[in-house]
């Protein structure tokens, strides 16, 4: 792109910085080559700035070239509803927990033996296979153990589910789950119906996408059609679904803009309700200490610009590694 002639360059975004902060020097290097300089330069200049823990040059910088428009923004819509966001906390059930302390267990006698390669592509492998696995863990035992079980009883994000759908269907209202996990959105499915006492719809991955579009249509217009499961990825971008006014997020995407873009599926011009969205969070455990990263991450990013942050989880130490996943038990199993 960036050998193209043209007499005028511009770059048109939704998320300006999604992952880090060189999202944004990539732009400027297209459309204005050199303001921020080489990729090095600005590297050290986004350190020293970090560090310092104060963004106003390179906002300013920036600044005269950016023009950010805001949904939220009324004097952009008037009309839109508002969206209220609220962590959903959940605790972990007795198996929850035994499966999640073995896992950390594991975790550290693994990082010792991976020592010698600390650096590695190899340490970077088993990190994100162990974040996943306790990912999955704090869904249900049932995913990470692959026995097909899935009793509702196993799980406490199963649990917190249930009480908010029971409300949902009581107002008769319209409710979309997203989860990060293909294998997740049947059994989703299948324990929603069971307390809507209607079927509702299923879209992931392997969806075809000639039925997507008569899938959206019916959860639009069948007001028979209570809820809609979906995968984060597949369903998190260019879906029309304004006929829900609720979002679960059953576990949580460590980059913030993808679990937005999600959100944004209901929340968009033509939404008539106000939009609750409620992101699961099981207490003491990872995902508990991500969400605070992802606070502190998000907060850094504002002071430049609108926008989220990625998380290099790979990149921590060992100590810090086995800090962020350890077992609170004492908060764990509580809400």
């Amino acid at each position: 792109m960036k050998k193209l002639k043209a007499g005028a360059r511009i770059a048109l975004t939704g998320t300006p910085v999604e992952n880090r902060l060189s999202d944004l020097w990539s732009i400027f290097d297209f459309t204005h080559p050199g303001l921020l300089g080489s990729d090095k330069v600005f590297a050290k200049f986004a350190r020293r700035l970090a560090e310092a823990e104060h963004f106003g040059p390179l906002r300013s910088l920036v600044r005269p070239y950016i023009l950010r428009r805001l949904k939220t923004d009324k004097r952009v819509i008037a009309d839109l509803p508002d969206k209220t966001e609220l962590k959903a906390w959940c605790h972990l059930t007795p198996a929850q927990a035994a499966l999640y302390q073995r896992a950390v267990t594991e975790l550290g006698t693994a990082l010792e033996e991976a020592a010698g390669n600390a650096e590695g592509i190899r340490r970077k492998g088993l990190v994100l296979s162990f974040l996943m696995r306790f990912k999955q863990v704090c869904n249900h035992p049932s995913q990470w153990l692959g026995d097909g079980a899935w009793s509702a009883e196993d799980s406490g994000k199963f649990a917190r589910l249930r009480e908010l759908a029971e409300v949902i269907a009581a107002k008769q209202e319209k409710l979309l789950v997203f989860t990060q996990f293909r294998e997740t959105t049947e059994p989703l499915a299948a324990f929603l119906g069971g307390i809507f006492r209607r079927e509702g719809l299923v879209l992931h991955g392997g969806t075809p996408v000639a039925m997507r579009r008569e899938l959206v249509r019916r959860f639009q217009e069948d007001e028979l059609t209570p809820f809609f499961v979906l995968s984060l990825k597949a369903g998190g971008a260019g879906l029309n679904l304004t006929a829900a006014s609720h979002v679960i997020h059953f576990d949580r995407w460590w980059n913030p803009a993808v679990e937005n873009q999600a959100t944004d599926r209901a929340f968009r011009i033509g939404q008539k309700n106000n939009v609750l969205v409620h992101k699961f969070v099981c207490r003491g455990t990872i995902e508990d200490r991500i969400d605070q990263l992802i606070e502190s991450k998000q907060q850094l990013v504002k002071d430049v610009l609108e926008g989220s942050a990625e998380l290099l989880l790979t990149e921590l130490s060992d100590r810090e590694l086995l800090d962020l996943v350890k077992l609170d038990i004492n908060t764990s199993q509580e809400i």
